[in-house]
């Protein structure tokens, strides 16, 4: 059997990054930059006002204080999206909104609460003139044109991940689009005589098709496209009819099929109509694995990812090898999920000398991680995966891991009440 590393380095190796695409920048959070985006003009493009005040010149202030202040003659007035058109000249203001152009021949704000515009407001006569109470230096509560972006920067470099602020940044650019690396799209089918679809009554011993949505879902939540194909049967004939739907997906994932029992025929498919890589990782849940390449009817060869069949184990299958290949063809290498060390409130045993990825529920108390068993361990209990928010970590070599030692857990979601 190989180590999860092993295997991972392995399959990774039949994966590349995906080509562009051109998407509406609100359609492409997530995804991976393809181009670097350079500023066409300054942004703010003109100096303006970082408060609503009034714009003066800062050397006619100075000195000023609430027992002594300068007064102003108030010569206009300019609002965000405006352009001033008074000149501010020696003993002269321009009452001036957020954001708004800084007129000719100022080169400060003063804030309304700095002068004594809640007075003359209050006593209902237009402002013609307003008092300045404090000094106010050269430049203050001014931002320049220029100050986030300036014409001909490079601004985003291709190869980064589009998150809220870089599709800020673009839109603030006035792009519409932009190119990024598109998202892969992984064909999902579950294998087994069993399953029945959602909606329709089971017979007695079946059961409903869970590993298609939870799989999906995990696709979705990697940054992939999910296609369900639907379910095979326990045979290659119609193994083989619907993996030939999902050819000209980027990959395949199936559900079951890949162990060594009579009717887990996957393998006999994969040996079939393409090259079997490798069987067999040394983890637990988890240790049916299949990995190989499927030749379509056009001689185009796609990986194809064979999970096992108890739900628990095809999730923690996907998160190990699935979620890396789908970063990979997004172009984000392949990031850990983050990782702390936690201290154990249930022992983990290891019997079998493989990796045990215990399902766990993370708490923080008084600034230490516990880690929780979320209940009986078996991979056929989903359940227990729904109550996890990581997987605790005991090594090959370990047989038991105890209660109050420390663990390294795999963080598969961070709830804000832990972290």
């Amino acid at each position: 059997m190989l180590s999860v590393e092993e295997t991972r380095e392995r399959i990774l190796g039949f994966f590349h990054v995906l080509e562009p695409e051109t998407r509406p920048i609100l359609e492409s959070q997530g995804q991976v930059l393809a181009e670097d985006v350079v500023g066409r003009f300054d942004v703010p493009p003109l100096d303006n006002s970082a408060m609503d005040g009034y714009a003066v010149q800062a050397g006619g202030v100075q000195g000023a204080t609430v027992d002594s202040p300068v007064v102003l003659r108030v010569v206009g007035s300019v609002a965000a999206g405006q352009l001033p058109q008074q000149e501010v000249t020696p003993g002269t203001a321009v009452r001036i909104m957020t954001g708004a152009p800084i007129p000719r021949g100022a080169d400060a704000v003063v804030p309304f609460e700095d002068t004594d515009e809640t007075e003359r407001t209050a006593s209902g006569e237009p402002i013609t003139g307003i008092a300045i109470h404090i000094g106010a230096p050269r430049a203050a509560n001014i931002r320049p044109a220029g100050q986030d972006i300036k014409s001909g920067d490079r601004v985003l470099e291709k190869g980064i991940m589009l998150r809220a602020p870089e599709i800020g940044v673009l839109a603030a650019l006035g792009r519409r689009e932009v190119s990024v690396i598109r998202r892969p799209e992984a064909a999902i089918l579950a294998t087994g005589d069993e399953l029945t679809d959602l909606g329709s009554d089971p017979d007695p011993g079946n059961i409903y098709d869970s590993n298609s949505y939870s799989i999906a879902s995990a696709v979705r939540s990697a940054g992939g496209i999910p296609n369900l194909l639907g379910i095979a049967r326990d045979d290659i004939e119609s193994i083989s009819a619907k993996l030939r739907q999902g050819l000209r997906s980027d990959i395949l994932i199936t559900a079951a099929g890949v162990s060594k029992g009579d009717y887990d025929v996957v393998k006999d498919v994969l040996a079939r109509h393409g090259k079997i890589e490798l069987w067999s990782v040394r983890m637990r849940p988890g240790k049916p694995l299949a990995f190989g390449m499927l030749r379509g009817p056009d001689g185009r060869e796609v990986p194809h990812l064979g999970l096992p069949g108890n739900p628990v184990s095809a999730l923690v299958g996907f998160e190990q090898f699935g979620r890396a290949a789908i970063n990979k063809m997004l172009g984000r290498g392949d990031p850990p999920r983050p990782a702390i060390e936690a201290v154990l409130e249930d022992p983990i045993r290891n019997s079998d000398g493989r990796r045990v990825y215990a399902r766990a529920q993370i708490t923080k108390r008084d600034g230490t991680y516990y880690a929780r068993l979320t209940g009986h361990q078996s991979s056929n209990l989903l359940t227990s995966m729904a109550r996890a928010n990581g997987l605790a970590i005991c090594p090959e070599d370990v047989p038991l891991k105890d209660v109050g030692e420390r663990v390294t857990v795999q963080m598969i979601d961070w709830p804000e009440d832990v972290f």
